[in-house]
């Protein structure tokens, strides 16, 4: 098992100080997204569709997301869906550091809905912050100002209630998954290790359910996490992307075979470079490329084509 504890916040190189933060739109109480009905066992893995893309971290940021879904005409410059039959992946951190959570979760639900009215499908995941906002932990939030309230125990109260097991956001994150595998290909926010690649797909959601259910909206109470939600847990392991190439893709290797799988997808991890990573001879590829404006908006998307002839897969921008 390859463990690389780092800290969720990245170092200044990964967040240009002169960037600011998109304009907020107006206050007002959040309204409730669209949710999805609770992913069973039997919906964690698919076959491959024709056209799948794939994005990274989003981070309260809509305009920009919609930048990045249009390099590869899932959407139109309103956000609506003109993906067609093509299904979307996105790899969890839509919430924090940016302008509106509630915005992007609304907006998420609206795509899901129209995708599927489509004959396409949006496939949408929990990362680390979705987690962290369920269970009270507000470290990396960006702007208290997206939830209602004249002070800021309001403001707090508000948020609280958002994603609570009865709120909106709450019932949000506990609709999605935590990870998915679409044909030969695993999705994951962080990175999923041999030892927890043993648990299976639809072994590793069910764990993250269960932990996700015991969260109480109070971080002090959720100080002690669930080794699912854990350092080394499939939403926070950056190890695939930090360690010693040889080391990750042998460990990769592990991984996959015990999923039964041909490549992994992951976010958490923002690229320097601002372009997708590819790693073990393209068994591995890192798409959170900061996306959001508060990582400089460098909006990308990973494209997945399948055919008589097998995959193939395509950097966005080329």
């Amino acid at each position: 098992m390859l463990i690389l504890l780092l800290a969720c916040s990245p170092g200044p190189a990964l967040v240009p100080a002169a960037v600011p933060l998109a304009p907020a739109a107006p206050v007002v109480a959040p309204e409730a997204p669209v949710v999805a009905p609770s992913p069973s066992a039997a919906q964690d893995v698919f076959p491959a569709p024709a056209r799948l893309v794939a994005i990274g971290d989003l981070h309260g940021d809509v305009p920009s997301a919609i930048r990045a879904l249009q390099l590869a005409g899932m959407v139109d410059a309103a956000g609506h869906w003109t993906g067609g039959a093509s299904w979307l992946v996105q790899t969890g951190d839509v919430l924090d550091r940016g302008p509106s959570g509630p915005a992007m979760l609304k907006w998420l639900g609206q795509l899901e809905s129209e995708a599927e009215a489509a004959g396409g499908r949006a496939l949408l995941l929990n990362g680390n912050h979705e987690a962290m906002n369920v269970a009270g932990d507000w470290r990396y939030v960006a702007d208290t100002a997206e939830f209602p309230g004249e002070t800021e125990a309001a403001r707090e109260s508000a948020r609280h209630a958002y994603f609570s097991a009865d709120g909106a956001g709450g019932t949000w994150v506990r609709a999605h998954r935590m990870t998915v595998q679409v044909g030969g290909t695993v999705f994951v926010h962080g990175g999923i290790d041999s030892n927890w690649a043993s648990h299976g797909i639809s072994g590793l959601n069910l764990l993250f359910r269960e932990a996700i259910a015991t969260s109480t909206g109070s971080a002090a109470a959720n100080a002690v996490q669930p080794a699912v939600l854990g350092p080394d847990g499939p939403i926070w392991n950056r190890a695939y992307l930090l360690a010693d190439p040889p080391v990750a893709c042998e460990e990769l290797k592990r991984a996959l075979a015990l999923l039964h799988a041909d490549r992994m997808v992951v976010g958490h991890t923002t690229q320097d470079s601002g372009t997708i990573a590819t790693r073990c001879e393209g068994h591995l590829y890192g798409i959170d490329t900061g996306i959001s404006a508060y990582y400089g908006t460098h909006p990308a998307a990973l494209v997945i084509e399948s055919g008589p002839k097998g995959e193939a897969v395509t950097v966005l921008p080329r």
